[in-house]
């Protein structure tokens, strides 16, 4: 039972430990299900469990498929896989595509469990409104599962209800990377009415789902829906804000969940982020297996172009630059999964996108995270500047988080940019293990 898809996935209370290394994701020991969710207090630590397991994909494996795939990210350590992401010639044998697939659908069996059992528990304790939640809340992360599925592979296995047995899910053919997407807005839609209109960095809530609906009717290109989503989270001006300057949202170490962030995972001393020890030098305790390459460090050092972002960078006792955004002691830096200057720059390429009278107003979406950073006002005029400008803004805001890859593909020009032009190297290969296990399941085109 050698991948989490088609494992007895009893892993509903298993707490998958978050500080694995990026080729160190593999099945946990897994116990029995059948009497697992019962109560308040087991449906409770059930969804931690959800969270859990989106927090273990997310601390380091499925963010450096993003920013490794761009332009901003060399790499300096012994393992040849990783730089497979930086050629863009991943191969299906890649342990960290293996672990991000397996963490993704760990997240989706145990959010399974509880869409299926929570809503019919009858516990007086657990009431309506927290029954709701917490079911939304289960939405909400298979949601994003199968948003970050859609973007990372197109078509997937489309699974929805929990696993029971070993081979539940064999036999189940990819869906399309429409139907993947379909799936992930269904979800959304479930997990919409059942939140609370509240503010939580940690946890989701009605603001949450719109935050993520924004930026995926951005990935479909329904600009209009992208801006009106993107204005619902903006407009709650009393707990989103743009923070100045730019490295007030992570630093200092005593910060967090700031007016920034929109939804970030917690990590804690007994529960650590990877991503620390993966980018600071060997004087901090680090291993600086990768690192800001010379073009990107030239540029966030340029007043005009990083502004304040240059606090991204920093140099070790060895004159070597480092990316600085993961630098807590132990490591409990958090994964910020959705910020509000993420908003403010879809809604600006989304306004920038329908043109007309809207220029002004992407222009003034686009300046206000330029303002924050210390940099003067966009020069851009023409529709093609500005959204070139959006997409130069998000290289350098977003520089060490889960963005550019996919941006570069949502927006074709991967080829311009990257040089990618075999349009098969725009998604990653489905692991071996999972071809392997399951003559259903086809491999990607190109691999």
């Amino acid at each position: 039972m050698k991948t989490l898809k088609y494992i007895s996935a009893f892993l509903i209370l298993v707490v998958f430990a978050s500080c694995e290394g990026i080729l160190e994701v593999e099945p946990r020991s897994s116990i029995s299900d059948q009497q697992t969710i019962v109560d308040k207090g087991s449906a409770e630590t059930a969804i931690r469990a959800v969270y859990e397991a989106s927090r273990g994909y997310y601390g380091t494996s499925f963010q450096s498929i993003a920013y490794l795939s761009g332009d901003n990210v060399q790499w300096t350590g012994s393992q040849s896989q990783v730089q497979e992401f930086i050629n863009h010639k991943v191969n299906p044998e890649n342990s960290t595509i293996g672990g991000v697939w397996n963490g993704i659908y760990s997240a989706v069996n145990r959010a399974n469990h509880i869409i299926a059992k929570v809503p019919a528990l009858t516990d007086p304790l657990l009431t309506g409104a927290l029954k709701n939640q917490i079911t939304g809340e289960a939405y909400f992360i298979r949601a994003l599962a199968y948003f970050d599925l859609a973007r990372t592979w197109g078509g997937a296995p489309i699974i929805t209800k929990p696993t029971l047995a070993a081979t539940d899910n064999r036999g189940v053919a990819k869906s399309t990377q429409a139907q993947v997407y379909a799936q992930a807005l269904a979800d959304l839609d479930l997990a919409e009415p059942l939140l609370p209109l509240s503010t939580d960095r940690y946890r989701a809530t009605r603001k949450t789902v719109w935050a993520l609906k924004s930026r995926f009717y951005l990935y479909q290109k329904d600009w209009a829906k992208a801006e009106e989503f993107a204005d619902k989270v903006i407009a709650d001006v009393a707990n989103y804000e743009l923070l100045a300057p730019y490295n007030s949202f992570f630093f200092p170490e005593s910060k967090r969940g700031t007016k920034e962030s929109v939804f970030e995972f917690y990590y804690s001393s007994n529960e650590t982020n990877g991503h620390r020890g993966q980018w600071q030098p060997q004087s901090n305790g680090g291993t600086r297996q990768w690192a800001p390459n010379d073009a990107f460090v030239a540029l966030v050092n340029n007043p005009a172009i990083g502004g304040t972002r240059s606090a991204l960078v920093a140099k070790d006792n060895q004159n070597r630059w480092f990316g600085n955004l993961y630098y807590r002691s132990p490591a409990t830096d958090p994964t910020y999964v959705i910020r509000i200057a993420e908003l403010y720059l879809i809604r600006a390429e989304a306004r920038a996108q329908q043109g007309g009278a809207k220029l002004a107003a992407a222009r003034a979406d686009l300046d206000a995270v330029r303002n924050r950073s210390a940099l003067e006002a966009t020069p851009a005029l023409t529709q093609a500047d500005i959204l070139l400008a959006i997409e130069n803004e998000r290289r350098f805001e977003f520089a060490f988080e889960a963005h550019r890859w996919f941006d570069l593909v949502r927006t074709g020009r991967a080829a311009a940019v990257l040089n990618v032009t075999d349009p098969n190297r725009l998604l990653m290969p489905i692991p071996i293990d999972q071809i392997q296990a399951d003559k259903a399941l086809v491999q990607n085109p190109g691999y």
